[in-house]
């Protein structure tokens, strides 16, 4: 058995009401993909920094995960020449 390692780099940018997340990860076929998310305070809400970079975060690795997917779908559809939906 072979054993990977991926990195997906997160960086995350952050205001006092909103956090923006890049999420970017090289594949070893040389594929670069990268994801962002973003969340926004509602003003009546405590301040709490912390919880927008994890929704920021969350949501751009959400992107990444939903991309993933359907680029697996495409290789296998290419090997298989018939429709691939794999599952989340």
């Amino acid at each position: 058995m072979a054993h990977l390692n991926w990195h997906i780099d997160l960086d995350i940018d952050r205001s006092d009401t909103e956090s923006e997340a890049t999420a970017t990860l090289r594949l070893p076929d040389t594929t670069r993909m990268t994801t962002h998310g973003h969340a926004k305070r509602n003003p009546s809400d405590p301040q709490q920094a912390q919880v927008g970079e994890e929704l920021a975060a969350a949501r751009a690795l959400n992107d990444m995960a939903r991309r993933l997917l359907r680029k697996a779908a495409h290789e296998i559809e290419d090997a298989t020449h018939a429709p691939a939906h794999p599952h989340p």
